[in-house]
């Protein structure tokens, strides 16, 4: 179970530092300069194309290096990164270049009436932010972010190769000892089934008061 909850810990912690870089980033894209925008390309394009474990390894490991080259140049004594953080960091990152397009694609989802009405009425843009945009992009984004934290649940993971204690890893080492693959692995399984089945009820709760006074599809029809 501790392996358990530390894959929960990094879940969570990657989706939401994912959700402040893909907020950030969607906003860079659709409202920032050349530079921004070219920038934030080139991020959202490479995280997207080299696959999540190599990215892993990289970040982990050369990103932990670069740490402590830098600190030991300013003079600095090298430090130990926790685990916990790096591995945040790592999913967050990753996380950060999906969560962009996510955000974006919701924005733009938007009608644009609400929007220019509100700049007509003289409405600041940290007001419309709260007041139009947000509220407005919630029910578009919640699918696609929905997705994003269940495929965090599971590339946690991943983090196994680095040596980081969560559930695949503890469940390897349990397995390893016993020789009981089958039960440990099966039971690793229902871990995350159970978890995804959980994250699917509260998403589907969210998603239903975020899309209160909105018409259903068959109301649509």
């Amino acid at each position: 179970m501790v392996g358990l909850l530390h894959s929960i810990e990094i879940a969570v912690g990657a989706t939401c530092l994912g959700l402040l870089i893909g907020t950030g980033g969607a906003y860079g894209k659709l409202y920032g300069g050349p530079v921004v925008r070219d920038l934030l390309a080139v991020y959202t394009t490479v995280v997207r194309a080299v696959p999540e474990l190599v990215l892993i390894l990289l970040l982990y490991y050369a990103g932990t290096d670069l740490i402590n080259q830098v600190l030991t140049a300013m003079g600095y004594q090298r430090v130990d990164i926790s685990g916990l953080a790096a591995g945040i960091f790592v999913l967050g990152f990753v996380q950060g270049a999906y969560s962009t397009e996510v955000i974006r694609g919701a924005i733009l989802s938007i009608p644009q009436g609400q929007i220019e009405a509100a700049r007509a009425y003289g409405m600041p843009p940290s007001l419309l932010l709260r007041r139009i945009t947000l509220p407005a992009m919630l029910p578009f984004a919640i699918p696609g972010l929905a997705n994003l934290w269940l495929i965090a649940t599971k590339d946690t993971a991943l983090l196994a190769v680095v040596g980081f204690f969560e559930l695949t890893l503890a469940t390897r080492q349990a397995a390893g000892v016993t020789k009981a693959y089958l039960t440990f692995y099966v039971a690793a399984g229902a871990l995350y089934l159970t978890l995804s089945l959980f994250s699917n009820l509260i998403i589907g709760r969210v998603e239903a008061w975020a899309r209160r006074g909105m018409p259903s599809v068959k109301e649509a029809r």
